[in-house]
């Protein structure tokens, strides 16, 4: 298999998007591990929650709600997610000051639990992701997708590069492109796909210095229908 070298991806990227200044203006920045660890638990179960009710839904309404919902589930309390019992989520799901979905509240407490575990664990859930190698950084989405609900896909890597972990994703441009070179071949969440996908990043950040998530960003920003 033979790839680009990144600074061809980078220079086709830069092209694309007016220039180096133009496509650097665009990139995400990863937090530290220390700025990490100071993100609660509660922040992380909001976040999660959040793009478990995007997934399918328009993006501009859940964040137009979204103050409901932190009032509505008492800020996202661990603590209280844990001792609530079902009958008060399945009535907290008729709230209209919410999006009424059971489906998706009833992912609340079971994500408060993954969080909670990993708390135990490690400290803190943020601790965890801190401490987590970005060379492996798939074994992390493994993790939340094991451990959590409705976390696979790209919800659970989403919500880590918002949250500032440095992580790539596999969006429509990326895979697209993965596909193209020959790294993804089959599906795309299978062992194989998986293991040459990180192997692949893995190169590029050796090669560039850049995090994770830049690279998928100059990756998507190179090809696709995401021009000026």
């Amino acid at each position: 298999m033979v790839r680009e070298k990144f600074d061809q991806i980078y220079a086709r990227a830069a092209e694309r998007k007016g220039g180096d200044a133009a496509l650097e203006s665009l990139l995400s920045v990863a937090l530290s591990p220390e700025q990490l660890q100071q993100i609660p638990d509660d922040r992380w179960l909001a976040a999660f929650s959040q793009k478990v009710f995007q997934s399918g839904m328009s993006w501009k309404v859940v964040r137009a709600k979204w103050p409901n919902f932190e009032e509505v589930f008492f800020g996202f309390d661990i603590e209280k997610m844990l001792l609530m019992p079902t009958e008060m989520w399945e009535r907290k799901a008729t709230d209209p000051a919410i999006i009424r979905h059971l489906g998706k509240v009833m992912t609340i407490p079971e994500n408060a639990r993954m969080i909670h575990q990993a708390a135990c664990e490690y400290g803190s859930f943020a601790n965890m992701v801190a401490q987590w190698p970005s060379e492996d950084i798939i074994g992390l989405w493994q993790y939340l997708k094991k451990n959590g609900k409705r976390l696979g896909g790209n919800t659970g890597p989403y919500t880590l590069r918002i949250m500032g972990k440095d992580t790539f994703i596999l969006s429509g441009d990326v895979e697209a492109y993965l596909r193209n070179i020959g790294v993804i071949d089959g599906g795309r969440d299978t062992k194989k796909s998986q293991q040459a996908t990180l192997a692949a990043f893995n190169d590029w950040q050796q090669e560039s210095g850049r995090p994770l998530c830049q690279i998928s960003q100059i990756i998507a920003f190179s090809c696709g229908d995401n021009r000026i």
